[in-house]
């Protein structure tokens, strides 16, 4: 076991006083922190700011109909509609109060907004793009791969997906926090469909199989900036 790692499962040991008492429920814990969202994303997580720039440059060029899984304030959004402004996009997010701000920022916009979880939501179909910003780390790796071939389904031939997610170094990070997850939900009796806040990142070589398995023809990486990693997959 390196160094690196063992300091890694010390910081992860010394959170677990505070997940114990303060694991919140998702829709909870994004409607606490929607005031300070956009900041902190932008200025405090490593990746994010380039992430946001550079999203728009991966939606196809004739795009018309863009479905965003997860769309919080809509901060992707932002350089997408900048070159795309006729977009026809549908945000799926279970945070009202998140869906608040995204509608006050984008109101002259063509916005369809679904109040949900986008594991049991129907989206429809026909997109030419659909999008992913920091969310998908939150889930167990079965629950990603159902939800990429509906959103696999739901695209245009030479449909695009682009997701840009916490993801980790190596196996031993990933099985860690999936077993603290586990654990966790264990002692506090909370089933593992419901939808809590709690990091459950995968490694970069696991997220591209589990978008080949789930019909994609190909996917590729981007960008990676710290832990912050963009990834393109294609129809």
């Amino acid at each position: 076991m390196t160094r690196g790692f063992l300091f890694y499962i010390m910081k992860l040991q010394k959170r677990r006083g505070d997940i114990l008492e303060k694991l919140e429920k998702m829709a909870d814990f994004f409607a606490a922190r929607a005031d300070m969202y956009d900041e902190h994303m932008i200025n405090d997580v490593e990746g994010c700011r380039e992430g946001y720039a550079l999203m728009a440059d991966f939606v196809p060029e004739n795009a018309e109909k863009l479905l965003d899984l997860g769309c919080g304030t809509g901060l992707e959004l932002e350089k997408i509609f900048e070159k795309f402004p006729k977009l026809e996009v549908v945000g799926i997010d279970l945070c009202e109060e998140m869906l608040l701000r995204l509608k006050e920022k984008y109101s002259g916009k063509r916005l369809i907004i679904i109040c949900g979880d986008y594991f049991s939501e129907e989206f429809g179909e026909g997109f030419d793009c659909a999008v992913s910003f920091q969310t998908m780390h939150h889930f167990k790796k079965e629950k990603k791969l159902e939800l990429y071939r509906k959103i696999c389904d739901a695209l245009k031939p030479c449909g695009v997906y682009i997701e840009c997610d916490y993801m980790v170094d190596t196996q031993q990070q990933e099985d860690l926090w999936f077993s603290e997850n586990s654990r966790i939900r264990r002692e506090l009796g909370i089933g593992e469909d419901e939808f809590y806040h709690y990091d459950t990142p995968c490694t970069v070589k696991n997220q591209l199989e589990l978008f080949k398995k789930s019909g994609f023809t190909s996917a590729e990486t981007v960008m990676r900036i710290e832990n912050t990693t963009m990834i393109v997959a294609r129809k």
